[in-house]
């Protein structure tokens, strides 16, 4: 933890509490058999990408103020490719990084990717 993080009474990684990861192909068996009960968000994370973490950061800042049922999932998308392709071929969204997917009863409802993310997206 950091100097101001200690002195403020923040977490280094507050943020990990938001997301689920996504690690396997059962990880996205589950999800998509979540988005039965609440609506999944799938967030594509290039861990190398300035744009990336930058568009992430901004869609962290806006779940703190989401109010709806949704589960959140990142997926490091430079460790996990082979899944990544599996999400764009599956649900028939080309691949982007970063890249929000939405689902709900096992379909895609939304999906951006850059800047066009938004909470918004996420019902």
């Amino acid at each position: 933890m950091g100097f101001f993080s200690k002195l403020l009474g923040g977490s280094e990684d507050e943020s990990a509490n938001i997301w689920h990861s996504i690690n396997s192909d059962d990880d996205i068996r589950q999800a998509i058999e979540n988005s039965y009960q609440n609506p999944v968000a799938i967030f594509k994370h290039s861990t190398r990408c300035f744009i990336s973490k930058t568009v992430l950061q901004n869609f962290e800042a806006e779940i703190k103020s989401y109010q709806g049922d949704a589960e959140f999932y990142l997926l490091d998308l430079l460790k996990y490719r082979q899944i990544s392709n599996k999400i764009a071929e599956d649900f028939g969204v080309t691949h982007q990084s970063p890249q929000l997917i939405v689902i709900k009863d096992g379909k895609v409802v939304n999906h951006a990717s850059h800047n066009n993310i938004s909470i918004s997206l996420v019902p």
